[in-house]
């Protein structure tokens, strides 16, 4: 980005151990402007992906973009149990960012696909009173809602490709390369359709690619097949915590399909709901220009 930036390391302290998550900052943080904090997916995929928020830096709205734990230039842990990685531990994590930083008092807060799913939870779990306004995109409401979509999406594909697909599942050979096509053929349909990819997106993935530690335990291997500890992930009866002004956003042909994000319409007091049409699950990518309109909106009423 050619927007001018600035970056650290915040020290997070879990069980007597100190771990750094890094973060990088466009636009003034002194500003009288209201910050907007940038929550990535995966979990592990770290933030070089959602990287044009920061156009959102022009309006005078500073953005806030940090790794998680486990991924891109935070500290990595592969070594960790299984039972080390849980939502509670990113929940410490943000907490701990918002304190360092000093804006838990006054900000705006944007989760991406399992971003999405750790600001809701975040919201309901912790009720932080400085939060303004709330962004949940391209996120389910739960883990079998998700599959539900995705198993609909599968549909979509060949019988062969299906089967082929099931057929590594059942043997454990998901880390085969035939396996892993299949993922790539899905994923240029309903996780991003411009081609080719964009390089931050790219980037991104490279470095899951590297140390797919945290998204193997807590997903498993692939988007369509959840096996991993948040599989029984859920918060559709909490909604109706979230009281702050809520913008849903998802694509017509997106991971997250309209039956995992019905109930955060549904549910959440103060929300409205925008659909991208030509988009899948980077709407970012796919409608940049509609998609910055819609959010510099949101977040300046």
């Amino acid at each position: 980005m050619s927007n001018p930036f600035s970056t650290g390391y915040i020290p997070f302290v879990v069980e007597g151990e100190t771990f750094e998550t890094a973060y990088k900052i466009f636009g003034d943080l002194k500003s009288k402007t209201r910050p907007l904090l940038v929550l990535h997916g995966g979990p592990g995929i770290p933030h070089q992906y959602l990287l044009s928020f920061a156009h959102l830096s022009a309006q005078g709205i500073p953005v806030i973009f940090y790794d998680q734990v486990g991924c891109g230039l935070s500290t990595h842990l592969p070594d960790k149990p299984k039972e080390f990685w849980t939502e509670e531990l990113f929940m410490k994590e943000l907490d701990n960012v918002l304190t360092t930083l000093n804006i838990q008092g006054d900000f705006d807060l944007a989760g991406h696909s399992w971003g999405g799913m750790l600001a809701a939870n975040y919201v309901i779990s912790r009720n932080p009173h400085g939060l303004k306004r709330l962004i949940i995109a391209d996120a389910p409401a739960s883990m079998e809602l998700w599959s539900i979509g995705t198993n609909a999406l599968l549909e979509g594909f060949p019988q062969e490709f299906r089967d082929m697909l099931k057929r590594h599942e059942l043997a454990g050979t998901t880390d085969s390369e035939e396996y892993q096509t299949g993922i790539q053929q899905f994923s240029e349909k309903h996780l991003c359709r411009v081609q080719p990819w964009p390089q931050d997106l790219m980037d991104a993935f490279g470095a899951l690619e590297s140390d797919p530690t945290v998204y193997s335990t807590m997903i498993g291997p692939s988007e369509f097949n959840i096996t991993g500890t948040m599989k029984p992930w859920t918060v559709i009866d909490d909604l109706h915590k979230i009281s702050v002004p809520t913008l849903l956003i998802n694509g017509r042909y997106d991971d997250a399909q309209d039956v995992g994000v019905v109930p955060f319409f549904k549910k959440i007091p103060r929300v409205q709901w925008v659909q991208f049409a030509e988009s899948s699950h980077m709407p970012f990518f796919e409608e940049t220009e509609r998609f910055f309109q819609i959010v510099g909106e949101f977040l300046a009423e």
